[in-house]
């Protein structure tokens, strides 16, 4: 059977599938997602034809051995890292959102919401009584560009501070 990362969430997988656009280019593609059996494995399948140019995409991702509940928009997972993105991809994540936010004050908080989320996903590739992100929790070409052009951005004390700050900036 061949490995598949796991989707902790539907909010991760969808931000995964953003991230990963379509050969031309595109991310537009309308998803339609469930459940279904491969190799005697049930998986969770995303498909959809990309709006660019009409090609068929699919992923398939591994279920999480416990079922993560939604608690609030975004949930991207529980308390462990993700499998999905890397910690740069995380931050950059963050950035994109925090940087681009809406004047209508509901877009704001939504947008201010994510890069929380993003943030607290960040966190979470610290290992119990270490105090940075390590090296080994950048896997993706732009999770390495992010931490290489500002490591300290990734210590544990930096990444408290801009989590709140977004936080309180969303309104809780």
């Amino acid at each position: 059977m061949t490995d598949r990362p796991v989707a902790r969430t539907r909010d991760e997988a969808l931000v995964y599938l953003d991230l990963n656009p379509c050969e031309c280019g595109s991310v537009e593609t309308e998803w339609a997602s469930g459940v279904v059996s491969v190799e005697g494995a049930l998986v969770k399948c995303y498909e959809g034809d990309c709006e660019g140019c009409g090609a068929e995409r699919e992923y398939l991702f591994t279920l999480p051995a416990r079922e993560v509940m939604p608690v609030g928009w975004p949930t991207f997972g529980g308390p462990e890292p993700s499998q999905l993105l890397d910690a740069g991809e995380w931050m950059w994540l963050a950035d994109l959102t925090a940087g681009n936010v809406p004047d209508d004050p509901e877009d704001a908080r939504r947008a201010l919401s994510m890069a929380r989320s993003a943030m607290e996903e960040v966190l979470k590739f610290i290992p119990e009584g270490q105090d940075d992100v390590p090296a080994e929790a950048f896997w993706s070409v732009r999770g390495r560009e992010v931490r290489a052009a500002e490591p300290p951005r990734f210590r544990r004390d930096r990444l408290l501070v801009v989590r709140d700050t977004y936080r309180d900036l969303a309104g809780g």
